[in-house]
């Protein structure tokens, strides 16, 4: 029997929509006080020896993430782990690679992410600080604003963020070039690029979108060179990680306008210190590393980790499998 280690409250969500397969798996059941329980019986981390694992989204930021951690860790025979995350830059990730575990991220995300990104877009076309001063002032106030139809979108990293991004944008109006290794085609943008074309694309993008994620390649792409190149009054929004940019150099460039506003959910240090000049900053909207948390979340998840456990099971391809090299990459 296949050893499986879950979180109790997801587990209870899913329970009752096992697929058939799941009769080959014993389920091990990890509580709020990071017990492990098989059945009636409580494990420690050493016995558990779990083959797989379902980081489901609620173990984000919960203190029994260690106990799920260490028991997987651990497990001599570790094959598989589903993650509730879009990347894999944490270390840990890269620990249980390391063991011989294949890894499974998530696009549960790319909903509410994608209409995250059109709401920080939108908010700034439309003015909407200003009109909200304007009410609370009683102020009937016209102002003009921009569209997003005629806008043109550069979108970097295509994965399933990027293009659930690309949709909402393109049904604006507005004109979407992906970014990413390869240039196939893809029906949700206009055009698709590879990286090394960043440069030239980047002067002529009103929005330019990061959902990329963390590597050796994309650390610190945001640089004062990329800054640089962007458009005037072009807007950057940053959903993937904060590495991705040199906050220093962000800082500077939002100072002379160009970007002339950013919209950042990530940030090198999380959470983000209290003295950071980027709370206060006047073309800055900023939020918690929150653009993931909407309310399909859970369910996406969900459907997700049931999809790729009878896939698992029955020995089929696994959706949203992590290149082993790219997880271990120094």
């Amino acid at each position: 029997m296949t050893r499986i280690l879950v979180y109790e409250t997801a587990f209870r969500r899913v329970e009752h929509r096992l697929p058939k397969s799941a009769a080959k798996a014993t389920f091990l059941i990890l509580d709020s006080a990071g017990k492990i329980h098989e059945g009636e019986r409580e494990l420690t981390s050493d016995e558990a020896a779990p083959d797989a694992g379902w980081m489901s989204v609620e173990m984000f930021g919960n203190p029994a993430a260690r106990e799920w951690f260490s028991a997987l860790l651990k497990a001599e025979t570790l094959a598989w782990v589903q993650s509730a995350a879009a990347g894999f830059d944490d270390p840990a990730f890269k620990r249980l690679v390391a063991k011989g575990a294949r890894l499974t991220t998530n696009n549960a995300q790319a909903v509410s992410m994608a209409e995250y990104v059109l709401w920080g877009v939108l908010d700034h076309f439309q003015r909407g600080p200003e009109r909200r001063a304007a009410q609370s002032a009683g102020e009937w106030a016209r102002l003009r604003y921009r569209d997003v139809a005629g806008s043109r979108w550069l979108i970097v990293g295509f994965g399933a963020i990027g293009q659930a991004v690309a949709v909402r944008a393109h049904a604006f109006g507005a004109h979407v070039t992906g970014v990413r290794r390869s240039a196939q085609p893809h029906p949700a943008a206009d055009a698709v690029a590879t990286p090394d074309k960043l440069a030239a694309l980047l002067p002529e993008a009103d929005v330019v979108v990061l959902a990329a994620p963390l590597s050796l390649e994309t650390a610190s792409m945001v640089d004062a060179r990329f800054l640089a190149a962007m458009k005037a009054h072009s807007v950057l929004v940053n959903v993937g990680r904060g590495g991705l940019i040199d906050e220093a150099a962000l800082l500077a460039a939002l100072d002379t306008g160009k970007p002339e506003h950013a919209v950042l959910d990530v940030f090198r240090t999380e959470p983000l210190p209290k003295d950071s000049p980027f709370w206060k900053h006047p073309r800055v909207s900023l939020t918690g590393h929150a653009s993931a948390i909407g309310s399909g979340l859970a369910a996406r998840g969900d459907a997700l980790f049931l999809d790729n456990l009878d896939r698992y099971l029955t020995g089929q391809p696994l959706v949203n499998e992590a290149r082993r090299e790219d997880v271990l990459a120094e």
